[in-house]
């Protein structure tokens, strides 16, 4: 097993360049299942959940050709559908969430899918029930086959429908999209999750041929059609690195630029780490963050304490919350972390509290920190990353601390930022990977 050991109190400075989407390949991989016709992917990240798809879409029959570094040429033009039921499927899929996305494709166009019961990380719980309300909408059955372990989903004549989902669910959403896309007549979904992902994914889908309208709204119609060709798709760069790279700046009084953000897709990213005294300057389609002594953060017009809280696209992502906290330690003053969608994802503050943050966990949802404005320096110790996002955040609170840091069960790290360590050190960084 893999740790990091980080020498703390190093200042970055240069460019560094963010990765392709890792939520975005997630989907618009699994949507090559669409059509037996070739879909080029580029700029996709080469990270263990990516690399780990890839080769369960080869094991499945779909000839996978790498053209690049980050460039893939898929055809599912012979596609093994009795894969699903074998105890390799089970074990690789029951170990990748995003295994869950290639249910709608498999569905809609072989009117057969199986599904393990989903992992990843320890986050929380992440309900599949959206996914399956939408496929029975659209005509499909679905029971658990309990001697084999697995969701069995079935449906060889999907009709279109209107749905109004329980919860606008970004996985949710591209399953049921990519299903309509070959069902009969027009499918309605009200309530759609529209990150900028889910509209890659929309973009993607018409430039093969199917007719979405409504992109970027919580309101979908697609017209379903009879067959879907090849194209070629290049993924939006990650909005969870930019926003990692920008805390880790700040937190390690550091100059960076990031290149190639893709900044109209950001959101409030943005404008909630200025909310913490970030201060950052668009360049064209880079981010500049310059070198800050202190930073403060805002209150809000009443003069009440700030609450940073996630939400469905346009708030803030989920993904970034832990970010935010760590962010939040070396700031002038006082915030409220409100993590709403899953109910384990603040328990790795304990590690930085160990570490001498001032923080009060006040349940598993919210954490109060009182920002130290850095007068007192982290002191770095061990610790274990529990899922991806956290594990970046302690690295970032690692990076920043005074002494040696090892942290444990990177691999977690690995399922979502490419080399990490290799790019980091480049600008400046010390973080040693060795074998434990």
């Amino acid at each position: 097993m893999a740790i990091f050991e980080v020498h703390g109190g190093h200042k970055l400075k240069g460019e560094i360049i963010p990765q392709g989407a890792k939520n975005e390949a997630l989907q618009v991989i699994c949507a090559v299942l669409l059509t037996k016709e070739k879909v080029t992917i580029s700029n996709l990240p080469n990270i263990v959940d990516i690399i780990k798809l890839i080769e369960l879409l080869s094991e499945l029959g779909v000839k996978v050709e790498k053209n690049g570094p980050e460039e893939y040429t898929f055809q599912a033009d012979d596609v093994n559908i009795d894969y699903l039921i074998s105890p390799e499927f089970k074990k690789k899929g029951g170990s990748l969430r995003g295994s869950m996305m290639i249910v709608g494709p498999m569905l809609t166009r072989f009117g057969k899918a199986f599904m393990p019961k989903p992992g990843g990380d320890k986050i929380g719980r992440r309900r599949v029930d959206t996914h399956f309300i939408g496929f029975e909408a659209l005509g499909a059955k679905f029971n658990y086959k309990s001697e084999l372990e697995l969701f069995e989903v079935e449906g060889a004549h999907l009709k279109g429908a209107y749905m109004l989902l329980d919860e606008a669910s970004v996985t949710g959403t591209a399953n049921i999209l990519m299903a309509a896309s070959l069902a009969e007549g027009v499918t309605t979904i009200y309530n759609a999750a529209c990150e900028p992902y889910l509209q890659q994914l929309c973009k993607m889908l018409n430039n093969m041929g199917a007719k979405i309208t409504g992109v970027g709204s919580n309101l979908l119609q697609i017209e379903g059609v009879k067959e879907l060709k090849g194209t070629s798709h290049r993924l939006l760069p990650d909005m969870i690195e930019i926003g990692s790279f920008i805390g880790m700046a700040a937190v390690t009084q550091s100059e960076i630029t990031i290149k190639n953000v893709s900044y109209d897709n950001l959101g409030i990213i943005p404008t909630i780490f200025g909310r913490l005294g970030i201060k950052l300057e668009r360049r064209g389609d880079d981010i500049f963050i310059p070198e800050q002594e202190n930073y403060e953060v805002d209150t809000f017009i009443d003069g009440s304490i700030l609450t940073i809280s996630d939400a469905i696209w346009p708030g803030f992502t989920p993904d970034l919350i832990s970010i935010a906290l760590v962010t939040a330690i070396q700031a002038k003053g006082n915030v409220l972390i409100h993590q709403k969608m899953f109910e384990s994802r603040l328990f790795f503050v304990d590690k930085l509290i160990d570490m001498g943050a001032k923080i009060i966990l006040c349940d598993p949802h919210r954490a109060s920190i009182m920002g130290m404005d850095r007068k007192i320096q982290l002191k770095g110790i061990q610790m274990a990353s529990p899922d991806i996002r956290a594990g970046v955040a302690l690295l970032i609170a690692a990076m920043s601390a005074n002494g040696k840091s090892v942290i444990f069960n990177i691999n977690q790290i690995d399922r979502g930022y490419q080399h990490i360590d290799t790019r980091l050190n480049a600008i400046g960084a010390q973080i040693i990977r060795k074998n434990s």
